[in-house]
């Protein structure tokens, strides 16, 4: 049971993390052991460093889809986007650090909680863990994963594009190989076997911000400018539901949605580790998000497109050289398949726990061919429904509306006001009450702008469309 030291006169039990691999996990006061189900075990291996934790951070949150974000402000306008940007990036550091003090101030009480439906089951109830957070979670994590394969068969079509534009290959294809691509490293057994990964996804992401932050700012400041124009777009309504659209991509990018996992794979004690991640994580984002948003708005106004690389593109022809564009699009495809196989683990984490043994070794026969199968199954069907629905983004918005708002910017305030038992007359327990409903306005408002998007987008949607 570890090793002990003398500290005030007491005998302090100071955990080994290779206990966690004898399937147990030593918590609380008393070190009472908990035994470990196989998703627990083989796929949230609690063996990281805060450096890890930093790099599984980034890569959950800062994505491709922080390209989208000159077209959130190009709906809010200046003042708007800024506010906006600034607000999430406050609000969501705040509420990531809520939900890591709640999951250390609960191992201290004896039930260390590895998943976001553990922290709901242990708070709030059973059944609000097995029929809300855990099937939300479950679905946005899918969604991501579908998103994401998108996402990588458009950058590989992008580049055929570059070299081949009379070419007749179908996005179908290329996102077939992308899948291929993701079905090989999907087998890649633990959340912790992605750390190195995750280093190289960190510096991607780095790479292709700074891409589009000095590609928007050379065309925007070349002789061939695009006309610019920073008035919002539309009237009325349209325009109010419009901004809502874009505070919603503003909040899905900020999103991660399994922040609980990731603390998971921190190696014991945990106490101070998530904060630190967290700051590494954040260092990034201020770099990159505010980078690409303020310089691809101000190269492109109100005619961002959905990202930033579309504008590069121009109207008739490339504004940038084709190696930078070839350049910039291998950056975000392979970082495209880090961030897929980082929304991959609570799907892959589920399988285990369902079809696993923990009393056999995570790399026997008994348990590696179903694991096989299931990572197989579960890569093949999201490739499958990428292609299919190449207007998935759509649908993402109406899930980000629904899913990564509550589990991002509702659920952490639930959390630690019922955990921790805030006075109500303190201002931590009024602040997260703000947030709380603000949000709620919000997911009720997104919704309403995402489905009214989808019906108007409704017309061009064609299954395994060739956009």
């Amino acid at each position: 049971m570890g090793h002990t030291r003398e500290q005030m006169g007491t005998t302090a039990v100071v955990p080994n993390p290779v206990e966690v691999e004898d399937g147990f996990y030593p918590v609380g006061p008393a070190r009472k052991r908990i035994e470990l189900d196989a998703g627990a075990l083989f796929v949230l291996k609690s063996k990281g460093s805060w450096w890890h934790c930093g790099y599984h951070l980034t890569t959950s949150i800062v994505a491709p889809a922080l390209l989208s974000l000159p077209l959130a402000f190009s709906l809010l306008g200046w003042e708007g986007g800024v506010i906006f940007l600034l607000m999430g990036g406050v609000t969501t550091f705040y509420s990531y650090n809520l939900l890591s003090l709640v999951l250390e101030q609960q191992a201290s009480l004896g039930q260390r909680q590895l998943r976001f439906r553990d922290m709901a089951r242990d708070i709030l109830g059973p059944a609000w863990g097995k029929y809300f957070v855990g099937p939300l979670q479950f679905a946005i994590c899918y969604g991501a994963v579908v998103a994401c394969t998108l996402l990588g068969g458009q950058s590989l079509k992008f580049i055929y594009l570059l070299y081949r534009p009379d070419g007749i290959m179908k996005l179908y294809q290329f996102i077939a190989m992308f899948g291929c691509l993701t079905l090989f490293l999907a087998q890649i057994p633990s959340f912790h076997s992605l750390r190195h990964i995750n280093l190289v996804s960190l510096i991607l992401c780095l790479a292709y911000s700074t891409c589009a932050a000095g590609g928007s700012v050379y065309i925007g400041d070349s002789k061939n400018a695009p006309p610019r124009d920073y008035t919002v777009n539309g009237k009325g309504m349209d325009r109010v539901l419009g901004a809502f659209n874009g505070i919603s991509i503003i909040a899905t990018t900020y999103a991660s949605g399994i922040i609980p996992e990731i603390q998971a794979t921190l190696a014991p004690p945990v106490k101070g580790k998530m904060f630190k991640g967290l700051c590494i994580c954040y260092s990034v984002i201020v770099t990159t998000f505010t980078s690409v948003a303020i310089a691809g708005y101000w190269a492109f106004g109100n005619r961002a497109k959905a990202t930033i690389l579309m504008n590069f593109m121009g109207d008739t022809k490339p504004l940038l050289p084709t190696w930078f564009l070839l350049m910039t699009n291998i950056f975000t495809l392979l970082q495209t398949a880090a961030v897929t196989l980082v929304y991959l683990q609570p799907t892959n984490e589920v399988f285990e726990k369902k079809l696993a043994d923990p009393k056999e070794g995570q790399f026997s026969p008994r348990n590696i061919v179903p694991r096989l199968i299931a990572r197989s199954v579960s890569v093949i069907v999201a490739t499958v429904f990428a292609a299919m629905l190449p207007f998935f983004g759509d649908i993402m918005a109406l899930f980000g509306a629904f899913g990564c708002i509550p589990l991002d910017f509702i659920l952490p305030m639930i959390f630690y006001n019922v955990a921790m038992k805030p006075s109500k007359r303190s201002a931590v327990y009024w602040v997260n009450t703000t947030i709380l409903v603000v949000s709620s306005v919000l997911v009720a408002v997104g919704a309403v702008a995402s489905i009214r998007q989808i019906i108007l987008d409704a017309k061009s949607y064609r299954l395994f469309a060739n956009v």
